[in-house]
């Protein structure tokens, strides 16, 4: 028999709060660095925003997957514990973990950009076709993180990043499909900020697309919770067990 130790939910944490700053810093400080170099050209500005968020959040996935799941997306954590993927008494510190992580790449990229480091946003995106631009980013999203982790969970990375760069383009909200980075850039008065009044509307319509796009795909595929251990990236081994540890175990192959 061998035996899966699961990394402790303080490493699990933590990776979580790196992975969604990193990922909150890309996002806000791309769009810093695309608007002024790109001399009042909003779509340069929004092309250099994609190609760094989607370049980075694949290298995020990628580095912190293995060690938390590479959620970084509190939608993502909750979609994941209804079907057995996480322990229901996980799902608060990873919630934690992303909202702090994504206020503290906020500051970060306000910092490197000399920016203060919170701002509320002046950035306008109010109105009905933004909020189910949000349900429809988040339902994608979703549906794309179920169908390639369930049957090609390598290419789930690529894939999330891949969609979240068409629907920077396909969505009048610039999708945001995220809770934690949406509270973020509400603290952000620069290309990639939302304005706090707005930020409610979104989060609402992002928690409706991913529990609509859980549903409809625990339909399509009945076996959907044997897989969402792999949601986003399946977790790999800790260094020694503790009291934190899940374990798992799997009969040897011969």
């Amino acid at each position: 028999m061998t035996v899966t130790l699961r990394p402790t939910i303080a490493r699990r944490a933590l990776a979580e709060g790196l992975g969604t700053g990193f990922l909150v810093a890309t996002v806000i400080g791309s769009g810093i660095m695309g608007e002024r170099l790109a001399g009042g050209n909003v779509a340069i500005a929004l092309l250099a925003n994609t190609l760094a968020t989607g370049a980075g959040l694949t290298a995020l996935i990628l580095t912190f997957g293995p060690i938390s799941g590479g959620h970084f997306n509190p939608v993502v954590t909750l979609a994941d514990a209804t079907q057995g993927g996480i322990p229901w008494r996980d799902v608060l510190p990873y919630l934690f973990a992303q909202v702090g992580g994504a206020f503290a790449g906020a500051a970060a990229a306000h910092l490197m950009f000399g920016e203060a480091v919170f701002s509320l946003s002046q950035h306008a995106r109010a109105g009905l076709p933004q909020i189910w631009s949000e349900f429809i980013a988040t339902f994608g999203l979703l549906s794309v993180i179920w169908g390639c982790s369930r049957a090609r969970p390598q290419t789930t990375p690529f894939a999330v990043a891949a969609y979240i760069m068409a629907a920077y383009w396909f969505t009048s909200s610039t999708s945001f499909a995220n809770p934690a980075v949406t509270l973020a850039r509400a603290v952000s008065d620069t290309f990639a900020g939302i304005r706090p009044i707005d930020a409610p509307g979104f989060i609402a319509a992002q928690v409706c697309g991913a529990a609509a796009a859980t549903c409809i795909f625990r339909w399509l595929v009945p076996s959907l919770p044997q897989g969402a251990a792999r949601v986003v990236v399946q977790t790999e081994l800790s260094e020694k067990p503790d009291e934190d540890s899940a374990v798992r175990l799997h009969p040897q192959r011969r």
